[in-house]
C-alpha cells in the first residue's frame, strides 16, 4: 500500500509540470571542438609542435622507400655480404623508423588530449553560464538526436571566441 501511495505522489508532483515549463538545450561537442577559437588555436599550437618531428619521420620514410628500391634494384647483382648488410641496414631502420611513429602518434594523441580537455573545461564553463543567464533546466552535450530549435552551438562558440583564455 505505501509503495502505491509514494507513487500515486510521484506522479502527481511529476505531472503538475508541464514540458511548455521546461528550457532545454544542446550543445554539440564535436563541433566546438572542431570551430571554436580555443580549439583552432589549440590544433595550430599541436601541429607547430609536432611540426619538426613530422618533417623528420617523413624523411626516414623517404630514406626508408629509397633504400628499398635500391635493394630491389640492385639485389641480383650486388655481392652477398653487401646486400646482407644493406638488408640488415633496411631492417633496422624499418624497425626505428616504426618505434619513433608509434612514439610520435602517442605523443601527439596525448597532447591533443591535453588540449581538448582544456577547451572542454572552458566550453563546460561558458555552457553553464549561458544556461543560468538564460535560465535553462537542462543542456545536453550528447543525443541520438537534438531538433536545431533547442541547438544552442553557435551561441556557445560565440560566447568561447569573446571569452579571453583562462576566464
Amino acid at each position: 500500500m505505501r509503495k502505491l501511495v509514494f507513487v500515486a505522489l510521484v506522479a502527481l508532483a511529476g505531472g503538475t509540470a508541464t514540458a511548455a515549463e521546461f528550457k532545454i538545450g544542446f550543445v554539440n561537442t564535436e563541433r566546438v571542438f572542431r570551430d571554436a577559437a580555443p580549439a583552432v588555436r589549440a590544433q595550430k599550437k599541436i601541429e607547430q609542435e609536432f611540426a619538426r618531428r613530422d618533417q623528420e619521420i617523413q624523411k626516414m620514410a623517404e630514406q626508408i622507400r629509397k633504400l628499398q628500391e635500391g635493394l630491389e634494384k640492385n639485389a641480383v647483382t650486388m655481392p652477398e655480404s653487401e646486400r646482407r648488410n644493406q638488408e640488415r641496414e633496411f631492417g633496422d631502420l624499418n624497425k626505428d623508423f616504426q618505434r619513433k611513429q608509434r612514439e610520435f602518434r602517442e605523443d601527439l594523441n596525448q597532447r591533443r588530449n591535453e588540449e581538448l580537455a582544456a577547451v572542454l573545461e572552458r566550453a563546460n564553463r561558458t555552457i553553464k553560464a549561458i544556461a543560468e543567464a538564460e535560465k535553462y533546466d537542462i543542456i545536453f552535450q550528447e543525443a541520438v538526436y537534438a531538433s536545431p530549435r533547442i541547438d544552442i552551438t553557435d551561441k556557445v562558440i560565440k560566447a568561447l571566441e569573446d571569452k579571453p583564455a583562462g576566464k
